[in-house]
């Protein structure tokens, strides 16, 4: 505790913890964007040297099913958004609630890509696959990235649901309130970088002929 001129500080502690724990945060968030902008980058150089062979490969994947994946994230991030501009307020009710539907998103989302990865695995085209093996060089490398980069990121989607589950209960024990909700802050950063990772996977592997 700090004293300045003969008063005590009480909120001093806990502004520190909670610059802290959004410099934590923010620095976890840099090492994700290294990881992902290093496997964009093998995913461009690669392409580069197997145009045909990606175009073909991504005519397999449903654009449909892709930008209706894009609307729902992009929903789940504004709807989590407000949920920290409500218990800003002191609304924790509605906070809770845009978090739920923020988890109900995330839940879409994966469901969705359940369908679609079930679909490529029924075709064959997972790595270890028969068809898969009988592959063209490119085309095999086009499915083996796809399936890897949006694999890690339904993981990311899946510690993100976690955490904003915790938030979601410490909420509702009245341990997040408008005077502290540094936790629903950084779930809500945590939630936007896995929005972000999205908006480049799409076009990468859907839209880019």
């Amino acid at each position: 505790m700090e004293h300045t001129a003969g008063f005590s500080l009480p909120n001093s502690g806990h502004n520190r913890d909670a610059e802290a724990s959004k410099m934590g945060m923010w620095l976890f968030l840099f090492t994700e964007l290294l990881l992902f902008g290093g496997l964009f980058i093998v995913y461009m150089v690669y392409r580069s040297l197997n145009p045909e062979a990606f175009l073909l490969a991504s005519f397999e994947l449903d654009v449909t099913l892709g930008t209706f994946n894009t609307v729902v994230l992009l929903v789940s991030s504004m709807t989590i958004a407000m949920s920290i501009t409500a218990i800003q307020k002191g609304n924790s009710k509605l906070s809770i609630q845009l978090l739920v539907v923020t988890l109900v998103a995330a839940t879409v989302f994966l469901i969705v890509k359940y369908f679609e990865w079930s679909s490529k695995i029924h075709h064959g085209l997972f790595p270890g696959q028969e068809l898969y093996a009988s592959l063209p060089p490119g085309e095999s490398l086009f499915f083996f990235l796809y399936f890897f980069m949006t694999g890690l990121h339904a993981l990311h989607i899946i510690i993100g649901g976690i955490i904003i589950g915790v938030v979601v209960y410490r909420t509702r024990k009245g341990l997040i309130s408008s005077e502290k909700y540094t936790l629903t802050e950084n779930a809500g950063l945590y939630w936007h970088l896995v929005d972000l990772i999205w908006i480049y996977l799409f076009p990468l592997f859907y839209l880019i002929h």
